[in-house]
């Protein structure tokens, strides 16, 4: 465990542009913000820093309500999955006889999905594993799967590519779906060039990002009706991951620079949207911090990287919305 700060800088609830549900393609310009930053000291167990052990790079990717956390590490090499549980021990998540495995998502249950590669194969396959028994499944017609998402009902979301070669989430190459008792359900904002489907929060509604018009957005899908969002000053936000809790806090991560917005070692910072307000979140010292997924207490996690390049995860407790 590893006491530090964060650097927060918080706009004003102004600065959320939201675009009406009657026109779910259209998206408001961003609108003038006063930014400020406030730096201010932690608890010593409010932020958490953890690694597999061995591993050059280990990242977060989603939290339940327990605290149990999914997410990837690499080691020799190779991409693992790994839960880590309430206390901290972690292991090793991989789909039998892969050579490529990701851990994204955790339900209060317990169920995982992630995503895996066989040997001299190119496809990604999504699995769900549950009751200690790997599910392998994939949209119709998909090369590249990517589940980021699982409820406690057992909705699935994430993202799937059709094409030959599938280029980086942002790019182009994606789909949004939701699988949902042994349904698939194809999810693409109307205008956008890509949709991802990050995660569903336990009411159902759907978080995820899309790109339009030479940028990168935010929607929620809840009932049917699609809510897109701008962040202030035309961030764009990374089509990579993100996450909502039931209560409606979205985190994320944006770039500094022009799209595509892309997970790499310097350019990203988190981000929680709550009650209308987005909050920057970079862990101090880091090159670039990115977050994945909140849970109902607001816990957060995510992955940074430090000044030697490595990445590593973190969990930062208590300090959302959802407090």
């Amino acid at each position: 465990m590893l006491a530090s700060r964060l650097q927060l800088c918080r706009l004003a609830a102004a600065g959320v542009a939201l675009a009406a549900c009657a026109d779910p393609g259209a998206v408001a310009g961003p609108a003038s913000t006063r930014r400020t930053t406030v730096e201010r000291s932690l608890e010593p167990a409010a932020l958490t820093i953890f690694d597999v052990p061995g591993a050059s790079r280990t990242f977060a990717l989603d939290i339940n309500a327990k605290g149990e956390i999914v997410g990837r590490y690499l080691s020799a090499g190779q991409n693992h999955g790994f839960l880590r549980d309430t206390t901290g021990n972690l292991t090793t998540i991989d789909y039998p006889g892969s050579s490529f495995s990701v851990a994204s998502s955790i339900n209060d249950s317990g169920a995982i999905v992630g995503w895996y590669t066989m040997p001299a194969e190119p496809i990604r396959h999504g699995f769900l594993l549950r009751d200690g028994v790997f599910t392998s499944f994939d949209p119709p017609g998909s090369t590249f799967t990517n589940p980021l998402g699982i409820n406690n009902r057992g909705d699935v979301t994430g993202r799937f590519c059709t094409l030959a070669v599938c280029l980086a989430p942002g790019a182009g190459s994606f789909h949004g779906f939701l699988f949902r008792d042994g349904v698939f359900t194809l999810i693409d904002v109307p205008g956008g060039n890509e949709t991802n489907a990050f995660k569903p929060n336990n009411n159902g509604a759907i978080v995820g990002g899309f790109g339009e018009s030479g940028t990168e957005l935010l929607f929620v899908l809840k009932n049917g009706q699609l809510t897109t969002m701008a962040l202030p000053n035309g961030k764009p936000v990374t089509q990579d991951d993100g996450g909502m809790n039931a209560r409606g806090d979205i985190v994320g991560t944006y770039c500094d620079g022009a799209p595509p917005c892309l997970i790499g070692p310097s350019d990203n910072h988190g981000f929680l949207l709550s009650d209308g307000q987005l909050t920057t979140i970079d862990v101090t010292g880091a090159t670039a911090t990115e977050l994945t997924a909140i849970n109902a207490r607001g816990d957060m996690v995510g992955g940074y990287t430090d000044a030697s390049a490595k990445v590593h995860s973190f969990l930062l407790e208590g300090h959302g919305g959802g407090q």
